[in-house]
């Protein structure tokens, strides 16, 4: 079995960002998935829109998007990316709130950092925006869903 080596570790260890200059610039998608748990009662009020912070789920979305956008400046090893599309939706459902990004760009490496980005972002601006009436709240089951990579024609 051959063995597997870290792509952002130098000869020393140290931490090194990968040149990606040779690779093919493609067409990347990543899509990621989280949910945060949140309580009957603080469902309702985010479905009345009656939270005092505002609209979280429309907040929540924008705060995603932003997010993705920052990306390489929160995370030290990541290139800067630029985004052709980012999408963030935030869905109440009967337990609390899904929320799926995927990241679109035409890129030599991929954006599946954004989409996950945007997903925890969206989720801490939902519990920022809740932590008043819900206590219990529970960030979880983030994950990215795919990525992808299609050659250009």
């Amino acid at each position: 079995m051959k063995k597997k080596t870290l792509t952002h570790t130098n000869e020393q260890g140290k931490a090194n960002m990968v040149d990606v200059g040779s690779k093919t610039i493609q067409r990347r998608i990543a899509r990621a998935r989280g949910f945060i748990e949140l309580q009957p009662e603080t469902i309702a009020l985010i479905r009345e829109n009656q939270m005092k912070k505002g609209d979280v789920l429309s907040c929540a979305q924008i705060a995603g998007i932003m997010a993705a956008k920052q990306t390489a400046n929160l995370i030290p090893l990541c290139h800067p990316i630029f985004l052709t599309k980012i999408e963030v939706d935030c869905n109440l459902v009967s337990n609390g709130v899904e929320v799926i990004a995927e990241a679109i760009a035409v890129e030599k490496t991929g954006v599946e950092m954004e989409a996950l980005t945007a997903v925890n972002i969206a989720l801490l601006t939902i519990y920022d925006m809740c932590k008043a009436v819900d206590k219990s709240m529970i960030i979880k089951e983030i994950y990215l869903l795919e990525k992808q990579k299609q050659d250009l024609d």
